[in-house]
Formats: C-alpha cells, sequence, structure tokens
C-alpha cells in the first residue's frame, strides 16, 4: 500500500528498507492495539450502560471490522492483511442499537407487530451499525452548510498537541489517518498540522472540516471529509484564504496535488484500453507544462506510460494534423505544414516564419522549441527601472548598472520583437559550447542578437515563468562596472522574479541544458 501511494505521488520506491518498514509495522500495530483498547475502556465503563451480553456481542462483531467508508455506507471487511485500526466508536448509533434488542427482549411480540423494528432486528450488526452511524454523519452534514470556524495549529514536535489532534477527531467520521494514536504523533514529529473546525449551535470548534499536514516547510497533504478526503466545495473559500499564508509552498502543492492526481487517472485509463483525449495526451507528453510530483525525481509512470502509447500516432491527435503535415527535415516544409520535429538546419527559423509553423522540436516531446513576442520601446531606461520595482521585479546589481550603462539604449516607439528560445543542446551542443560558438551557430540558423531592451520587457511581460526556470537573452554583451561583459538573465525562485545578469565572455563556456532566447531575423 506504501509503494502504491508513493508511486501515486511520483515518488519512486522500488523496495522499502527493512529498518522503515519494522517501523511502519509498528505504527500499524500501535494504533490497532490503541482502538481496540478504547473499546475495551468503553464497554467496561460505567458509561456504557448496555447489559452484559449486548457488550459482548458488540466486541465480538467489531473484531471482523475494518475503517467505515462514508462513500459506501458500509465497514470494510477486517483480513489478515488489514493494516487499518479497528472502527471508531459512534456511542448514539449503538444506543440506538441496544434499544431495540431491548425492546424485544422484553417484549418478544413486538417483532409481529411492530413492521419497522422487525426489519431492523432482521440485519445483521454491522448493516445496522453502518446505518445509524450513516444517519448520524447526514446529520452533522446538514448542519454544514454554516461555514463559520477557526483553524487551530498543532505545533511541531509537541506531545500534547498530538493527544489534543488525535483526541478532537475521533468518532467525527472524517477518515483522516490522524484517528490512529500513533499515526497522529508521527505526523507531528515531521511538522505543524492545521486542523479547520466549524462551530455547533454553541459556537464551539468541533467539528473537523479541513486538515493540512506539513513536512518541514513544505505541504505534505490537504484532506477534506468527502469521499476520498475530497475537500468539500462549500469550503474552498476557507482553504483558499488560509492558504495565502503559505506563499508560493501554496500555488506549488496546488500543482503536484493535480498533477498526480491527473496521472493517476490517466494510468488508469491506458491500463482499461480507454482512448486519451487530446488535452489528456498533452499533460502526459507535458506539451504546455513540465509534470510536478511530490518526489525529488522525476514521476517514473510519465516514462512507462509513453513507452506504451505510439508516438506517431499521438502526435497526430496532439498536432491536430495529418501525417503529411508533420515535416522532419527543412525540404519536407510546405504551406500545409503544421509542426516541425527534426534537426535544426541552416535556414530552417525562415521557413518557419515564412510557412508560421506553430509546432517546433528537434525531438519529441523533449525538444520543444518554444516562440514567443515581445513588445520594446516606449520607455526610457528609467522608466524602464521604476515599472520593473512598482512590478517587484528583484533586480541583481550588475542588472542596475547594465540599464544605467550608456551602451543600453531603447526604441522611441513600441514595436513587437518575435524571439525563440533554444537550449544549447538545441544547436547541435551535447557537450557545452562557448558563447562565439552560440551566437555563431544561431546566426546560421537565421537567428540574430536581441536588442537589450528585450530583458527587461520581458522580464515585465513574463510574470508566469515556471519556478525554478531561467533564461539568459542573447544579446551583444554590457560591460559592468569591473569591466566584464553581462547579459540579462530571467530567472524565478524563492521570492519572486529575477532580472538577473550573466557573465558572458566570449570563451565562457555554456552547459547543455542552458536556454537562450534569439531573434528572428526579420524575413526578406
Amino acid at each position: 500500500m506504501q509503494q502504491r501511494i508513493a508511486r501515486e505521488r511520483g515518488q519512486t520506491i522500488e523496495t522499502i528498507p527493512e529498518d522503515v518498514k519494522k517501523q511502519m509495522i509498528d505504527v500499524a500495530i500501535k494504533d490497532q492495539k490503541h482502538s481496540l483498547d478504547q473499546w475495551i475502556d468503553y464497554l467496561t465503563s460505567d458509561d456504557a450502560a448496555y447489559p452484559a451480553y449486548f457488550k459482548y456481542f458488540v466486541f465480538r462483531n467489531i473484531v471482523k471490522l475494518s475503517q467505515f467508508d462514508k462513500g459506501l455506507g458500509k465497514f470494510k471487511s477486517r483480513t489478515e492483511n488489514t493494516i487499518a485500526p479497528y472502527p471508531d466508536i459512534y456511542r448514539a448509533p449503538l444506543a440506538k442499537i441496544c434499544d431495540i434488542y431491548e425492546q424485544i427482549a422484553k417484549d418478544n411480540k413486538k417483532l409481529k407487530t411492530d413492521s419497522k423494528l422487525q426489519e431492523q432486528f432482521s440485519k445483521k450488526f454491522p448493516k445496522l451499525y453502518a446505518e445509524f452511524i450513516s444517519e448520524s454523519l447526514a446529520v452533522r452534514i446538514e448542519n454544514k452548510e454554516q461555514v463559520k470556524g477557526e483553524w487551530c495549529k498543532y505545533k511541531k514536535g509537541n506531545k500534547d498537541d498530538a493527544k489534543t489532534l488525535y483526541e478532537s477527531v475521533q468518532a467525527k467520521g472524517t477518515g483522516w489517518c490522524i484517528e490512529g494514536k500513533t499515526t497522529s504523533e508521527s505526523y507531528i514529529e515531521q511538522g505543524d498540522f492545521y486542523v479547520y473546525y466549524t462551530y455547533d449551535q454553541n459556537e464551539n470548534p468541533i467539528q473537523p472540516r479541513i486538515a493540512i499536514q506539513m513536512n518541514g516547510s513544505q505541504i505534505g497533504q490537504i484532506r477534506g471529509i468527502l469521499e476520498h478526503q475530497e475537500l468539500e466545495p462549500i469550503m474552498s473559500d476557507v482553504l483558499e484564504e488560509k492558504l495565502k499564508e503559505f506563499g508560493p509552498e501554496a500555488d506549488a502543492y496546488k500543482k503536484k496535488n493535480f498533477d498526480m492526481k491527473h496521472l493517476t487517472e490517466i494510468e488508469k485509463k491506458i491500463k482499461l484500453g480507454q482512448h486519451l483525449s487530446p488535452c489528456e495526451l498533452k499533460f502526459l507528453y507535458e506539451v504546455d507544462n513540465k509534470i510536478e510530483c511530490f518526489g525529488y525525481d522525476r514521476d517514473p509512470r510519465i516514462a512507462e506510460l509513453r513507452e506504451q502509447r505510439n508516438l506517431e500516432e499521438d502526435m497526430l491527435v496532439i498536432f491536430e494534423c495529418k501525417k503529411e503535415q508533420i515535416a522532419h527535415n527543412p525540404k519536407e516544409i510546405t504551406k500545409n505544414t503544421k509542426a516541425y520535429v527534426g534537426k535544426l538546419e541552416p535556414g530552417i527559423f525562415e521557413l518557419i516564419q515564412i510557412y508560421n509553423i506553430e509546432h517546433i522540436y528537434t525531438s519529441f516531446p523533449e525538444g520543444e522549441i518554444k516562440k514567443q513576442s515581445v513588445e520594446i520601446g516606449g520607455k526610457s531606461a528609467e522608466e524602464l527601472e521604476k515599472e520593473l520595482e512598482k512590478n517587484s521585479i528583484n533586480m541583481s546589481n550588475y542588472a542596475k548598472d547594465m540599464l544605467k550603462n550608456k551602451d543600453f539604449t531603447t526604441l522611441k516607439n513600441p514595436e513587437r520583437v518575435d524571439i525563440v528560445r533554444l537550449k544549447v543542446s538545441d544547436l547541435g551542443f551535447e557537450d557545452g559550447a562557448t558563447t562565439s560558438e552560440i551566437y555563431k551557430k544561431a546566426e546560421e540558423l537565421g537567428l540574430e542578437l536581441c536588442p537589450a531592451e528585450v530583458g527587461p520587457h520581458l522580464r515585465l511581460q513574463y510574470a508566469n515563468q515556471p519556478m525554478n526556470e531561467w533564461l539568459s537573452i542573447g544579446m551583444k554583451q554590457i560591460t559592468d562596472r569591473d569591466g566584464y561583459p553581462r547579459v540579462f538573465h530571467l530567472e524565478r525562485y524563492g521570492v519572486g522574479l529575477w532580472l538577473y545578469d550573466d557573465w558572458t565572455s566570449s570563451a565562457r563556456r555554456w552547459y547543455s541544458v542552458h536556454e537562450f532566447a534569439f531573434r528572428f531575423r526579420k524575413s526578406s
């Protein structure tokens, strides 16, 4: 189960180490023991004013059951492989069942005269207990239209907080694993835990509705109380408001969470031999965005699922074209070409401009060549710097110096510039290359250097740059205060968007993954 969960979060776990496995087993056993101890403590306490036969009857049934499934409205069967704790104690449903048996014990004739009582008595304990629990939870859901409540933070490493957290979710029908005492303690050891409780009629925050579990400073998971622990739609605004406190980490979690769920759905469809839509194929091949996962490594399912696909057929669906509309070398390009997948050769970008080819790849899907438009001109260097500061763009000191340099010029009137983004490997340099080699190859392919003002203008207009992406501007170098040649560099990480600088001597060597932006040469 742990391997399946890890797989659905995009984490690679081939085998679980023996020491980790032992720790997991110990946690499962402790939670099971504790949940069973609760039943023993309850049934032997003064609070459980039930006849001895009923206590024995309940206990004999409980040890055969796993957790209650709200979605199915019944208990899951318990087998020798079940690791979940024993069922929660729902006192009111138990009292109702006891009342039924006691009525019949006192007056057996009621079974013949009372049809409702007869129907209830005919049902086995697990089914009747499940029905009464469902009714109890349904009443609570009716009272959930009022979303007013408050957040409670349980601090990392605080054993008292772990105990309070555990107690606060007992018999509340959340389905959360913190209903296990040891599991609750293990989560608190990993990081803070936040729970949103809504008020009851007396304005007491007692009903857990949302849980946010932290792994150190990162959001580990977010859970609601619907089936599969999904969030109730009515609680969306409450969660969104809370997530604002977590900054960029909240956006990163939402992206990862969506990607992992979507990839799991696609995996299931492929296993069942079902058709994938164009949107699903674009997602699988990462046409628009990279798939992000909760692991440190790339989700292994991406490569596994792609290997099961027919790449050529999927390309036709993704590009919405016929086979002959995909060119693999410049000679195959025609006015009907919609995609180019092949090696970059001299003159290729002039043909791409002439025929306005939308999709460009050196190889599909890894070698995508991105086109982008940016409007430049109309602003002085001083106005650009003020606008960058106004938009909270972070700037390095050398980047600020470059804006003030006499070699940094701007156009008087606005003008649109079409640029293309290329990795050093796209230019044919698998082992990296120098600045001179990169610039020379770009010129051979039909590209030219960008005006210097493309850097700050693109920084302002490229607000949705993905986290940890970097891009250098292929431009004529501007000398910094120390006499070193530099170009503008765009990056997003940490606190936000950056306009950086890159030391760019002619002999500097760049890695194959480094990306440059060049300008399309104006076609004649």
